[in-house]
């Protein structure tokens, strides 16, 4: 059971990894030099969903951990 929920959290680890990078797409180095626009703009279409994904597997990287805390 041990070994299934430290498999389960690293995967989740590397959904996260990839959720993360794929959401800081619109940003470089022109924010750094004073290019980044400073537009108000809500999420939509994919980027919400992405957005939401990232929050839940968070979620469910806790709730793993805190499930393998509690099985040792």
């Amino acid at each position: 059971m041990n070994q299934a929920l430290l498999i389960a959290q690293m995967a989740i680890s590397i959904l996260i990894v990839v959720a993360v990078l794929l959401q800081n797409r619109g940003s470089g180095l022109s924010s750094v030099f004073g290019g980044g626009g400073a537009i108000y703009r809500t999420k939509r279409g994919l980027e919400k969903g992405l957005f939401i994904l990232t929050i839940i597997l968070v979620i469910l990287f806790i709730a793993i951990g805190v499930a393998n805390l509690a099985l040792q």
